[in-house]
């Protein structure tokens, strides 16, 4: 016999979600993937590397012309040039480079502060390593940061501070005065950070993208995260990576050599050559901004209430007018009855709190989102 190390832990809302919707043949529009093709130049890119025979294993911090491309891309967008050599690393995916971070950085008693609502994937991983989650809940609809609440937060056990900009499920942005906050909270009590940033090409309406990357004392500290899988509509490929200063890197890169030790060549060479042509993550801004006005356009006469997301490819819809009814329990009836499948926020909040809101991704197909929108102005 076993004890569970993670004994609280059951199958996450993204699964459940899922199988209901498979179940039921409902309109998925719970977990965040496209339900469109990837660009064929990149399918290609992948399929020619393949041939010329990078099928082997890749260098274990990642293919070196993706992370010079990664460091120009850093440095075009943020006026800062990470080392290809020694602060970049391929992961697998934005997941498994937050829980490297973590495991890297975080011992017995540590504090880390999130923010809830908080992507599922931070808290377990805090917990394995024997730390402690501090979770401080945004509030609807704005779901702005309370700074002064962060700095009444921090202890003498505090390591960590875990940020999400732009912020799923809510679809915030992080503004520079909130980056700046943060930068001086850090400093002041010598913490780290983790800066989640794997929406960083999606923000709308000519917002700019507030990275770690651009505040120099708070990119000493910090783990930036990100994934190729959400920027060119591959969520099932798994790649991403993590940008960080050399001494952090050093640390990280000791748990990720016997994690993965390396990921997906062919796809690292493909990537490469891709991400010479900014435009292909340049004009993800644009792209998604029309799917989000598009949808929301069709929502205008349902009973659901919005304010439109700042990025990410996820909307938010307040049901409040509709029923009180709590969230999980309205998502899968609307899964079951009424063939549409979301997810409830309360899932991600601290002690569940429902703001009587569900997330929906708007990451698909114009005729996807016809139909759901048609169902969700049905509902009265």
């Amino acid at each position: 016999m076993i004890t569970s190390k993670l004994p609280n832990i059951s199958n996450s809302i993204f699964s459940v979600m899922s199988k209901l919707a498979a179940e039921t043949d409902a309109i998925n529009l719970s977990q965040g993937f496209p339900n469109f093709e990837s660009d064929p130049i990149l399918i290609n890119l992948v399929s020619q590397a393949m041939k010329e025979g990078h099928n082997q294993y890749a260098p274990m911090p990642g293919d070196f012309g993706l992370r010079e491309q990664i460091s120009k891309k850093i440095h075009r967008l943020h006026q800062h040039a990470y080392q290809p050599e020694t602060e970049i690393v391929i992961t697998a995916g934005a997941t498994q480079a937050i829980f490297t971070a973590i495991a890297a950085t975080i011992q017995v008693g540590d504090e880390v502060v999130i923010f809830t609502p908080a992507y599922d994937c931070y808290a377990p991983a805090v917990q394995l390593f024997g730390g402690k989650t501090v979770p401080i809940q945004l509030q609807a609809p704005t779901y702005q940061p309370d700074w002064d609440l962060v700095r009444s937060k921090i202890t003498d056990k505090t390591k960590m501070i875990i940020v999400n900009s732009p912020h799923n499920p809510s679809g915030m942005l992080f503004t520079e005065e909130d980056m700046l906050s943060l930068q001086s909270i850090v400093e002041t009590n010598n913490l780290l950070v983790i800066s989640d940033e794997v929406y960083e090409h999606i923000i709308f309406d000519g917002e700019i993208h507030q990275s770690a990357a651009r505040f120099e004392a708070l990119r000493q500290r910090t783990f930036i995260t990100a994934s190729f899988g959400k920027t060119f509509h591959n969520t099932g490929w798994k790649m991403g990576y993590c940008a960080a200063p050399k001494l952090l890197m050093e640390e990280f890169k000791k748990i990720h050599q016997y994690v993965v030790f390396c990921v997906n060549h062919p796809i690292q060479k493909a990537l490469a050559t891709y991400l010479q042509e900014p435009s292909h993550y340049l004009d993800l801004a644009g792209f998604y901004q029309k799917k989000r006005d598009f949808f929301n356009g069709l929502l205008k006469d349902s009973r659901f209430k919005l304010i439109p997301s700042k990025g990410t490819y996820f909307q938010l819809l307040d049901y409040s007018e509709i029923t009180d009814e709590n969230d999980v329990l309205f998502a899968k009836r609307l899964t079951k009855n009424e063939g549409i499948a979301t997810i409830p926020t309360s899932v991600f909040n601290a002690n569940n709190e429902d703001f009587k809101q569900l997330r929906v991704c708007f990451a698909k197909t114009d005729e996807t989102l016809k139909s759901a929108a048609k169902i969700l102005c049905s509902i009265k």
